[in-house]
């Protein structure tokens, strides 16, 4: 069995209501839903909340709500990997055997459905454990700097202070989309991170973490600029 589970907490701090915000005319989670349901890839697309309103919008949109997450794992110290860990132990305790499952944000209106199924074929395919969504950087972060306590600025790496751009090497990021990955991964809680994981490379283009009202409002208008 292959399943979709999409974390969605109840209590944003810094977007209120960020999951089911309207985002173009719906709630940000449907996007979410939809992809998965569109993408054919899952018996199952679990939407694990602990807020009975996002509960209500993910099922009437076609996710299944079949818990409600305990609040030990539902605070701003919960990991992805401990939301993923508990809805295997719902699955086991329910006599489902699941082999795959995909981690998808609630928080990606840019996500795609031909991502998730390159991301399935990748994870069935490879002797890997995860393949996930990235995107480049749109600068070389060999040439990042920092502030100090009195703002003055410094170069992290200032090794490379006159190292041509073309000399450098090209870097990713996770694009916050999704990640799939074997069962036997995420219960032995192994680092998304490493050589046993390959990248699904994404334009920059649809790439936007969602954190902060200004991370919403250039979203929306991404958004809007894609769909013309």
């Amino acid at each position: 069995m292959k399943i979709a589970i999409i974390p969605a907490r109840g209590g944003s701090k810094r977007i209120t209501g960020k999951n089911i915000k309207l985002f173009h005319g719906k709630p940000i989670i449907a996007y979410s839903i939809e992809v998965a349901k569109k993408s054919g890839c899952f018996d199952k697309i679990i939407v694990s909340t602990d807020d009975q309103e996002i509960a209500d919008i993910a099922k009437r949109y076609g996710a299944e709500v079949p818990f409600l997450r305990p609040a030990e794992i539902a605070d701003d110290h919960a990991t992805t990997m401990d939301v993923i860990q508990h809805t295997i132990g719902w699955c086991e305790s329910q006599n489902m055997t699941v082999d795959l499952l995909c981690c998808i944000y609630a928080t990606a209106p840019f996500i795609s459905s031909s991502d998730l199924v390159k991301g399935l074929a990748l994870v069935s395919a490879g002797d890997i454990d995860y393949a996930f969504s990235a995107t480049s950087f749109a600068f070389p972060i060999q040439r990042a700097i920092s502030l100090n306590e009195n703002d003055s600025v410094q170069m992290l790496q200032p090794e490379h202070l006159n190292t041509r751009s073309q000399d450098l090497q090209e870097a990713f990021h996770d694009a916050g989309q999704f990640y799939w990955g074997k069962v036997s991964a995420f219960k032995a809680g192994k680092p998304f991170f490493s050589l046993s994981s390959k990248a699904i490379l994404i334009p920059r283009k649809r790439v936007q973490d969602v954190d902060t009202l200004e991370d919403w409002e250039f979203a929306e208008a991404l958004y809007a600029v894609m769909k013309v």
